[in-house]
C-alpha cells in the first residue's frame, strides 16, 4: 500500500501542473481570423491590458479574446444563466432559476435585439464575438488545460458565442437591478395579510417630499383573500436562491465637481456602483487604443463587463462618465383573469384572449429534462406561479404576468455604449444616450473643457392618471387604466448641464423635483448617502483626487446617528439591559470602522429589534423583508404608528419598544458571544463583516470555497458611502457584506492619466493566478491604480506582451 503513495503524490502533482498550466501566459501570439491589421495586448504591472490596434473592430476582437483568456468561466455562467440553461451546469438546484429566466424569454428578447441593431454595429459586435470564439478554437498549452479549473471539475466544454450571447450578457445587468418587482410582491403580502395603506406605508415608506396617492385597497382590487397566508409562502422564496444572486439589487454613488470647486480648476468625477460581490470581480479593467497612420490614438478606459464589448464605466480622451441606477418603475405585475369556461384564455377589456404558448424544455444535469409551457399575455410574460411565492398570495383562477422595459426586442442598448468612443463633450454624452433602453442609469459626465452634467436615459412608462397604484403593487390586467400608456419622449427624461452650484451627484434616491412632469418612480432609496454626499462634496471648495477619494472612503453612518439616538432614548432609566453596551453605543462617533465593536454591536441589536418587532405582523413574509431599514423603523418607533409595532402579538402581555428593544439588545449580545466568544475586548465589525465575494458555483462547495472565494474585512453598512450592506435573514452570516462597492474610479479632467480605478478581486479569473486576488486588500484600504494611456508609463514593470495577427 505504501508503494502507492509516491504515485498518487505524483499524480496530484501532475494534476495541480496540469491545472496550474491553465493561466493565460504573460507573453504570447495568436493568429486570429478577421483582424485585419495587427494588435498588441500589452499587460502592465497590475495586469490591466493595454490592448492597441488599428481599427475599433480589431480592439474589439483582441478584447473578446482577452476576455475569453482570463474570465471565460465567468462569461459562461452569465451566458447560460441568461439563457435559462444553468441547470445543465448545476443540476436542479438552478431549476427555479431557469424557469424563471426562460418564462421571462430573456434571450428570445436579446436574439430580437441583435436583429435590430444597425449594420455598422452588428460588425463591431460580431468582431468581439470572433475573438472570444477565436481562444476557444485555440489548442491551449502541450501540458496543460486550456481552460480554468471550473472547466475541467465540472467537465464542461464551452459552445461557441453569438451575437445574442453578449446581448443577454448586458440584459443580464437589467435583472441585477429589477427591484420594483419585489416591491410589487412586498405590497402584495402586505394587503393579503390584510394591512392598510398607512400600515404598508409604514413598511415601505417613501422619500421626503414623496407624497404618493394612497394605495387602493388590492384585496378589492383584485379579489384578495384577507388573513393567515397559506402554508409554504416562505419556503417559495428560498427555491429562487440562485435567482436571488442574479437580482442582486445594486444601489451606488456617483458625482461630479466643477472646476469652480477644484484646485486644478478642471471637474472632478467620482463612480463607485454597489452590486453584488463575486469572486471573480463583475468588472475587468482595460484600457483601448485606436492608432492612425498619423501617429494620433482614440482611447476608452475603465471597467468592461466580460462577455461585452464596451468600456461601461470610466473616459475617452475628452470626457468621464459614471452611472448609479435610476431605479425607475421599468416593471408591472398584471394579475390576469383565467376564462373559467377555457383554460387556455385570460380576461382583456375586449373580452377573453388565448395565451401565446411555447413548449420549453430545461436539461438539468445528472436528472430528467424538465418541461413546462411558457405562456404570454398583451402585457408581457406569465410569471411562474411560485416566484416569490405569488401562488400563495394571488385569488385562485388568476396568473401574474409582466410588462417589464428588459424584454423589448428593439433594445439597443448597446448601440449607445459603442458610441463612447467619439463623445467629445457633455452635450455630445447627453445627446448620444438615445438609444438606451435598460436599466435605466443616472449618468454625471464631465469634460476636459470643464462642462459637466447628469442624464439619465432610458425607456421609462406613461401610466394614466386615473391608475391609482402607478406601479406599486400587482394591477388587475383586465381593466384598461392600468396599460401602459406610451413612453417619456427622450428629450423629456431628467437632464442637468452646468448648474450654477458647479457640482451634480446621485446615489439612487430622488433626482427630480416636484416640477419634474414625469413620474418615475415611488420607490427610491432613502436619501441617507446622498445627503452625506452634500455634506462632504457640494460644502467643499479646492477639492482634489484625494479628497474625493475620502468621501468615497467615508464610512460614517448618518442614518445609525438618527436611529440610535431614538433607540437609545427608549433606553433612558433602564436597568435590565446591558448597560456596559449601552454606554458604549451613547459614546459611538457613528463611523463603521471595522476595527471597532460599536458597529457589531449597534447592527446586531437592530437586526433583532426587527425580528422581536415585525416577525408577529408579517409572519411568513417577515425573512423576506428582514434587512436595515432605518427610516421605516424609525416609523415603528414613534407613538403614533399606524398600528403597535413593538407590541408582540403572540404574547399575553404588551410589550412597549423600550420593552421589545431591552430584549432584542439582549438577543443580540447572546448571539454576539455564540459567534464570537464571551471575550468583548477581541470583537470587531471586521471579523464578521467582510466583503464576501462568493464564487459561482464553488462558494457552496466545502473545501473548494476556500480556495475560491475571496474575502477581506471591510469597513462601512447599509447606508454608509463605502457601502458594505449584509443579508440579515442570513442566519449563518448575516453581517458579512454581499454587495458593495464593486468598483471606485475617480477621475481628473485636468489630466486624465492621473485618474484611478479599482474593483474588487484582481484581473485574473483563474484561482491559480496571482491576480485572481490581489486588488482585494487595496480596494478594502480605499486605494486605486493609474491607467495611464501614455505607453512610455504602462511599460514600466510590465508583466508581457500578447501579439495578435491576422491570417
Amino acid at each position: 500500500m505504501f508503494s502507492l503513495i509516491p504515485i498518487a503524490l505524483v499524480g496530484v502533482i501532475l494534476g495541480y501542473v496540469w491545472l496550474a498550466r491553465s493561466v493565460t501566459p504573460a507573453t504570447g501570439e495568436m493568429v486570429l481570423t478577421g483582424l485585419s491589421a495587427p494588435v498588441t495586448v500589452t499587460r502592465d504591472g497590475n495586469a490591466v491590458p493595454h490592448i492597441s490596434g488599428a481599427s475599433i473592430q480589431d480592439v474589439l476582437t483582441a478584447l473578446g479574446f482577452v476576455h475569453a483568456q482570463e474570465r471565460l468561466w465567468q462569461m459562461e455562467v452569465n451566458r447560460m444563466a441568461g439563457q435559462g440553461r444553468l441547470s445543465e451546469l448545476f443540476g436542479d438546484k438552478t431549476i427555479f432559476t431557469d424557469r424563471f429566466i426562460r418564462s421571462m424569454g430573456l434571450y428570445e428578447s436579446a436574439q430580437s435585439s441583435a436583429s435590430a441593431l444597425d449594420e455598422t454595429d452588428r460588425k463591431k459586435v460580431d468582431a468581439y464575438v470572433r475573438g472570444i470564439n477565436a481562444f476557444i478554437d485555440s489548442p491551449g498549452p502541450v501540458f496543460g488545460s486550456k481552460y480554468s479549473p471550473e472547466f475541467v471539475i465540472l467537465g464542461h466544454a464551452p459552445e461557441h458565442w453569438t451575437s445574442a450571447d453578449v446581448i443577454v450578457t448586458l440584459k443580464l445587468m437589467s435583472v441585477t437591478l429589477a427591484a420594483n418587482i419585489d416591491d410589487e410582491v412586498f405590497r402584495l403580502k402586505f394587503s393579503r395579510l390584510g394591512m392598510s395603506d398607512p400600515e404598508i406605508t409604514d413598511l415601505l415608506p417613501p422619500v421626503p417630499g414623496d407624497t404618493p396617492p394612497p394605495l387602493p385597497d388590492l384585496r378589492q382590487v383584485l379579489g384578495l383573500q384577507s388573513g393567515t397566508l397559506k402554508t409554504g409562502a416562505a419556503a417559495a422564496d428560498s427555491q429562487f436562491a440562485a435567482l436571488n444572486e442574479i437580482m442582486s439589487t445594486g444601489a451606488s454613488n456617483n458625482w461630479v465637481v466643477g472646476g469652480a470647486r477644484t484646485e486644478t480648476g478642471k471637474p472632478i468625477l467620482a463612480n463607485d456602483p454597489h452590486l453584488g460581490l463575486t469572486a471573480p470581480a463583475l468588472w475587468y479593467l482595460a484600457h483601448l487604443q485606436v492608432k492612425n497612420g498619423e501617429g494620433s490614438s482614440k482611447n476608452l478606459v475603465g471597467v468592461t463587463l466580460p462577455g461585452a464589448p464596451l468600456v461601461l464605466l470610466g473616459r475617452n480622451d475628452r470626457v468621464a462618465w459614471g452611472f448609479t441606477n435610476t431605479g425607475s418603475d421599468v416593471q408591472d405585475i398584471f394579475v390576469e383573469r383565467i376564462n373559467p369556461a377555457n383554460p387556455d384564455e385570460y380576461e382583456t377589456p375586449q373580452g377573453f384572449s388565448p395565451f401565446e404558448k411555447t413548449p420549453v424544455a430545461i436539461k438539468v444535469k445528472g436528472g430528467d429534462t424538465v418541461t413546462f409551457e411558457r405562456r404570454t399575455t398583451r402585457h408581457g410574460p406569465v410569471l411562474p406561479a411560485d416566484y416569490r411565492g405569488l401562488d400563495h398570495y394571488l385569488p385562485g383562477a388568476t396568473v401574474a404576468s409582466l410588462s417589464w422595459t428588459a424584454l423589448a426586442g428593439d433594445d439597443k442598448t448597446i448601440s449607445a455604449g459603442l458610441k463612447l468612443w467619439d463623445f467629445a463633450n457633455v452635450t455630445d454624452f447627453q445627446d448620444g444616450m438615445r438609444d438606451f433602453v435598460t436599466p435605466m442609469q443616472s449618468i454625471v459626465i464631465a469634460d476636459t473643457d470643464g462642462n459637466i452634467g447628469m442624464i439619465a436615459p432610458g425607456r421609462v412608462p406613461v401610466r394614466d392618471p386615473a391608475n391609482q397604484i402607478m406601479g406599486r403593487a400587482p394591477s388587475p390586467g383586465w381593466d384598461a387604466t392600468y396599460d401602459w400608456k406610451s413612453f417619456i419622449p427622450y428629450e423629456e427624461l431628467p437632464r442637468i448641464y452646468n448648474p450654477a452650484d458647479n457640482v451634480l451627484a446621485t446615489a439612487n434616491t430622488k433626482i427630480v423635483d416636484a416640477n419634474y412632469p414625469h413620474f418615475l418612480t415611488f420607490d427610491w432609496d432613502e436619501p441617507w448617502r446622498f445627503d452625506r454626499i452634500k455634506t462632504l462634496i457640494y460644502n467643499a471648495n479646492q477639492q482634489t483626487l484625494e479628497t474625493n477619494g475620502k468621501v468615497q472612503g467615508d464610512a460614517y453612518t448618518s442614518a445609525y446617528a438618527a436611529l440610535a439616538r431614538v433607540m437609545l432614548k427608549l433606553m433612558d432609566g433602564r436597568e435590565d439591559v446591558d448597560l456596559d453596551v449601552i454606554k458604549r453605543l451613547r459614546a459611538w462617533d457613528f463611523t463603521e470602522d471595522r476595527t471597532t465593536a460599536e458597529p457589531l454591536l449597534f447592527n446586531a441589536w437592530l437586526r433583532m429589534a426587527m425580528k422581536r418587532m415585525l416577525e408577529d405582523d408579517l409572519g411568513d413574509a417577515f425573512p423576506s423583508y428582514w434587512q436595515a431599514r432605518a427610516d421605516a423603523m424609525m416609523r415603528w418607533l414613534e407613538p403614533n404608528g399606524a398600528r403597535d409595532w413593538c407590541d408582540d402579538g403572540r404574547t399575553p402581555v404588551k410589550e412597549s419598544c423600550g420593552d421589545i428593544l431591552a430584549l432584542s439588545l439582549g438577543d443580540a449580545i447572546k448571539d454576539l458571544d455564540a459567534r464570537l466568544g464571551s471575550d468583548r475586548s477581541k470583537w470587531n465589525w471586521g471579523l464578521l463583516h467582510y466583503a464576501y465575494g462568493a464564487h459561482r458555483p464553488f462558494a457552496q462547495v466545502s473545501p473548494l470555497d476556500q480556495l475560491f472565494n475571496v474575502t477581506v474585512p471591510a469597513s462601512g453598512g447599509a447606508y454608509t458611502l463605502d457601502r458594505g450592506k449584509s443579508a440579515f435573514a442570513d442566519d449563518v452570516n448575516p453581517y458579512r457584506v454581499t454587495h458593495g462597492s464593486s468598483y471606485r474610479g475617480l477621475f481628473d479632467l485636468a489630466d486624465l492619466n492621473r485618474s484611478t480605478y479599482i474593483q474588487t478581486t484582481g484581473q485574473s479569473g483563474n484561482v491559480f493566478s496571482s491576480n485572481y486576488r490581489d486588488f482585494a486588500e487595496r480596494w478594502a484600504n480605499i486605494r486605486g491604480i493609474t491607467i495611464s494611456t501614455d505607453e512610455r508609463m504602462y511599460h514600466d514593470g510590465l508583466l508581457g506582451i500578447w501579439h495578435l495577427k491576422p491570417q
